[in-house]
């Protein structure tokens, strides 16, 4: 499996935490794949896993596309806990 190229807008936006509720859903999802995370659905639960990370991701979009504020900032904790945003 390929990683996606990180953008890294989307990753300086989610790290800086002044956007949580203005982050599209399908940013979040494409910024967890370039990490390196493997996905898998289960309805509109989009499940992340990857090795050396011992958190499940569990994201379901709003209605309007957009993520979950407080999924938002699982994400960046993870991310800064296993400083993820240094291996790109």
């Amino acid at each position: 499996m390929s990683k996606k190229a990180m953008d890294k807008g989307i990753l300086e936006k989610i790290l800086t935490g002044l956007s949580d509720r203005n982050i599209r859903f399908s940013e979040l999802r494409n910024l967890i794949l370039s990490l390196g995370f493997d996905e898998r659905i289960k309805g509109d639960h989009h499940i992340f896993t990857k090795a050396g990370v011992a958190e499940i991701i569990n994201l379901q979009p709003l209605r309007d596309g957009m993520a979950k504020a407080y999924q938002v900032k699982q994400v960046r904790s993870i991310i800064l806990k296993y400083k993820l945003h240094e291996e790109g």
